[in-house]
């Protein structure tokens, strides 16, 4: 063990306010520098903790550890004794041995800004409450708690398991010890639009590639062939998959998926302002955009260009959110069934705290094409008008 690793762990052992928890997790330090043969901690601290509590349950320090540490080779009823003296004590548990409420279940999801995630909500938050169960809502924003954080704050709260909505489990790029620590703990977990290969974590996701490839296919039915492509940051598994039935039906139907038809931004209304204005400005006539706020700033990039939608481009949103019918125009776009996922997210996470675990799997729900107002069929042979500088 390093010096600055000694020294900070000598610090938080002698820290009055830190927890048991924290104390057992440096005993588990304290073992792997015997074990890599750097001289072993030794903190009067600690020492006289475990004493107390092996003490308080008639039993040795070690057996204590092999407690806080879920280690096998204690039995049942003395897992309870030692348990039992850290209450007498005043000892807090650590988190991953609390009992958890039957009543709580926390609901991550990534943000309330685009309205897709509110109605993911207000099924879960409903569906959750005919199974006797209360949501605790956690949203992130760039300014708050992280999904750790969070995750930290609803083991605390003793929650019955947790429900992310489009969290960090749909970047391919996340250290995924996050989840795979959660799973060591048999906390009942459901992934909704995001799939981590290899968790074993059931995951419930709109079909993705079938969004991508009934978008394209509705513009180009139109009469559309400068199609443009526009979503968020590649890392996530859902561009990926939709951007996948994008070039698919591209390739099918017009024979090539030109690379700069497609631009990458961030998931709002700026980002696809800024990526509808470069396609555009190539000639672009339709565009595919990876959500229904992007689809909002394609519009309004459009217009800033002298365009008119439909008239001169046509626009595909995706997940068909709240108040789409309202826009100006009418948004085309595919319709994402938040109703279903989210009702089979609860059928999932019930049945796995009753114990009723199936296989863990991916299961996809098709989308659907609603038509607005937003696309139109583009007469044969003709340009759209040069945009305006």
């Amino acid at each position: 063990m390093g010096v600055g690793v000694t020294a900070a762990v000598w610090g938080e052992i002698n820290n009055p306010f830190t927890r048991l928890e924290d104390v057992s997790w440096i005993c588990g330090k304290v073992s792997e520098s015997l074990q890599c043969g750097c001289k072993p901690l030794h903190n009067p601290v600690m020492a006289s903790r475990l004493e107390d509590i092996a003490r308080q349950a008639g039993v040795s320090k070690a057996t204590v550890s092999r407690v806080l540490n879920e280690q096998p080779g204690v039995s049942p009823a003395t897992r309870r004794t030692v348990m039992t003296a850290l209450a007498v004590l005043g000892y807090d548990r650590p988190s991953r041995l609390r009992p958890r409420s039957s009543g709580l279940i926390g609901l991550i999801v990534a943000e309330l800004q685009n309205p897709v995630f509110p109605a993911f909500a207000q099924v879960i938050e409903t569906a959750l409450s005919r199974h006797g169960y209360t949501a605790v809502l956690c949203t992130q924003t760039p300014e708050g708690a992280g999904e750790d954080e969070y995750v930290g704050m609803l083991l605390d709260r003793g929650v019955s398991g947790i429900i992310f909505v489009s969290g960090l489990h749909a970047d391919l790029t996340i250290d995924r010890t996050r989840y795979e620590d959660l799973k060591r703990q048999k906390l009942p977990m459901v992934f909704v639009n995001g799939h981590l290969p290899g968790l074993g974590i059931t995951t419930l996701s709109c079909d993705d590639v079938a969004s991508g490839r009934i978008a394209t296919g509705h513009l180009a039915g139109l009469g559309h062939r400068r199609i443009g492509f526009i979503s968020g940051p590649m890392r996530y598994s859902t561009v990926q998959r939709r951007l996948a039935g994008y070039r698919a039906t591209m390739r099918e139907l017009l024979g090539s998926s030109p690379d700069d038809l497609i631009e990458l931004a961030p998931f709002d209304v700026e980002g696809g302002h800024t990526a509808a204005a470069a396609l555009l400005s190539q000639g672009a006539t339709a565009l595919v955009c990876g959500s229904d706020m992007m689809a909002l700033g394609a519009i309004r990039a459009a217009r800033r260009l002298g365009l008119r939608v439909p008239e001169d481009v046509s626009v595909v949103g995706a997940d068909d959110s709240p108040l789409m019918t309202f826009t100006d125009p009418p948004l085309t776009t595919v319709r994402q069934p938040a109703q279903n996922i989210g009702r089979a997210a609860v059928r999932t996470i019930t049945d796995e705290i009753k114990g009723l675990v199936s296989k863990p799997a991916e299961y996809l729900f098709e989308p659907e094409l609603v038509v607005r107002s937003s696309t139109r069929l583009r007469p044969h042979g003709t340009e759209p008008p040069p945009p305006v500088r």
